[in-house]
């Protein structure tokens, strides 16, 4: 039933968000903080926010990887080591080979992540001992970032040819492995057979949202960051149908994937789909390994998916961190080249900072932009020669109700975090929401600041702050706009106007 909300949201939300903003990053040739606050000065603040996300996320992100580097090296040996419970980091009593519905007792692949990885301890309380192989992985994660990242988005590009390429080529040789398997069609038919009741269940719908946006990666800048390397009449349309479409299709391969190994899983051991199918970490740590062990050829098969899972996870870093080395540029280019000469080092230090807050997790414990529709879609024809069709004018207006719905739901449906049968304590439960309040802090703030910095009365500063600027074409040319202008001049602090690779796809 997953699916049925999924492609309403992909094309209510998805696809008009992202041709939105690939046009507001492409017109303006700035980050994401600089376009909020042209846009909307008053909301200026959302820019901020974006930007702070992607950092926070950023440090998740080279932590999923640091894992997935751990998981690699030790894929090269067979058996497996979570093939079974005769290792030092089982606990034999609470330990069984495989996966079960019994909540006293955990599979090998569970016992590996947990003592093996994590070597937690039991609880937050007791933050333990410096993890030093993860945190020797976790440098390592961040200098295949730097050096993937600092020449720019022309360096960039070339790298994410292939890390996004070679992922779809083992996800169809790890498909076509999986329908041989016994119980793997089972697996498929439970993820495209829809449960009709399902779709009155609002939590569905909040999670195909919630797919859409962290897939796609809308609002969290990159986008905006991205396509303002773009050329100023590129084309738009061409650009989002390849992005969402790509996406799509890609999410779907990975449901057959995922669900073909948990058809298998089930068949081998005797449980329903629904004990099987988790998410989070425990579905690429836990779940998935567990089914590489009783595979033929297990070692190459674990191999190949945790290089898929690295360079998946090294395409969402990529993004990110642009995100907010484009917004320090924009913002203070002067200053830091001043002092730090050259922009590798701007993403140098980003990625140190990035890697300083990252060190903790290694221990053993949108808003519509402001702007009326009918001045965007003449910026639009600045730059296509014609303005957006009808679906696009009317989903953004509908994307603001959408997205402010699935606020409130989301909070009413609000339910603490926890980890398997753990909850956290209530300081844990306020550090997160501390974590949570660091990006959206600045909207208010950006709000508060924009009205005490503009001149004349309150009025007058209300008007001014959510009246948009710079968004008048910086060259006029006599005549038609459109694809006839040719705006191939420098933008302040960027390179030459170039195609963007724009690639940012969570899916697995």
């Amino acid at each position: 039933a997953f699916l049925i909300p999924f492609f309403i949201m992909f094309v209510l939300l998805g696809i008009p968000l992202l041709y939105l903003e690939i046009s507001v990053g492409q017109y303006l040739k700035t980050g994401p903080v600089e376009c909020l606050a042209k846009i909307c000065p008053l909301l200026k603040g959302v820019g901020i926010a974006t930007v702070a996300i992607s950092f926070v996320m950023s440090t998740y992100y080279n932590l999923i990887i640091c894992w997935a580097i751990y998981y690699l090296i030790n894929s090269f040996q067979s058996p497996l080591p979570w093939h079974s419970c005769n290792n030092t980091w089982n606990i034999p009593e609470t330990c069984t080979d495989r996966m079960t519905t019994n909540n006293n007792t955990f599979s090998a692949s569970q016992q590996f992540f947990d003592y093996n990885v994590l070597q937690k301890t039991n609880g937050l309380d007791n933050l333990g001992n410096m993890r030093w192989e993860l945190f020797g992985l976790l440098i390592l994660a961040w200098v295949i970032v730097y050096f993937c990242i600092f020449k720019g988005v022309t360096w960039t590009g070339k790298v994410v040819y292939f890390t996004v390429l070679f992922p779809y080529a083992v996800l169809l040789a790890i498909l076509i492995n999986n329908v041989q398997l016994p119980g793997a069609i089972d697996g498929i038919k439970y993820f495209a057979n829809p449960k009709w009741e399902k779709l009155q269940e609002i939590q569905v719908w909040i999670y195909a949202a919630v797919q859409v946006f962290n897939s796609i990666g809308i609002g969290f800048g990159s986008l905006i960051s991205m396509s303002s390397y773009n050329k100023f009449n590129n084309n738009i349309l061409k650009d989002t149908l390849a992005i969402s479409l790509t996406n799509a299709a890609t999410s779907i391969l990975s449901g057959f994937v995922i669900f073909s190994a948990f058809g298998y899983m089930s068949h081998m051991i005797n449980v329903s789909i629904d004990d099987i199918a988790v998410d989070g970490p425990g579905l690429v740590f836990v779940v998935y390994p567990e089914a590489f062990v009783t595979m033929p050829v297990s070692p190459l098969w674990a191999v190949l998916f945790f290089v898929m899972l690295l360079f998946l996870g090294l395409d969402s870093e990529f993004a990110m961190v642009e995100v907010m080395v484009t917004s320090l540029l924009d913002a203070y280019q002067d200053s830091l080249l001043k002092y730090l000469k050259r922009k590798e080092f701007v993403v140098l230090g980003v990625c140190a900072v990035g890697f300083l807050l990252g060190i903790p997790n290694v221990t053993q414990v949108y808003l519509t932009p402001n702007v009326s529709i009918s001045r965007l879609s003449q910026n639009i024809e600045e730059m296509q020669g014609k303005r957006p069709n009808i679906y696009l004018r009317a989903c953004w207006m509908l994307s603001a109700v959408l997205i402010l719905s699935i606020m409130v739901f989301v909070i009413i449906d609000f339910e603490p975090v926890h980890y398997g049968n753990y909850q956290y304590p209530e300081w844990a439960q306020g550090l997160g929401w501390v974590i949570a309040l660091a990006s959206l802090i600045w909207i208010p703030i950006g709000v508060v600041h924009t009205l005490l910095t503009l001149e004349g009365s309150f009025c007058e500063r209300l008007v001014k702050s959510v009246t948009p600027v710079g968004l008048e074409s910086d060259i006029k040319q006599p005549g038609a706009a459109g694809p006839e202008v040719s705006l191939d001049v420098p933008v302040a602090g960027r390179s030459p106007p170039q195609e963007a690779v724009i690639l940012k796809n969570t899916s697995i």
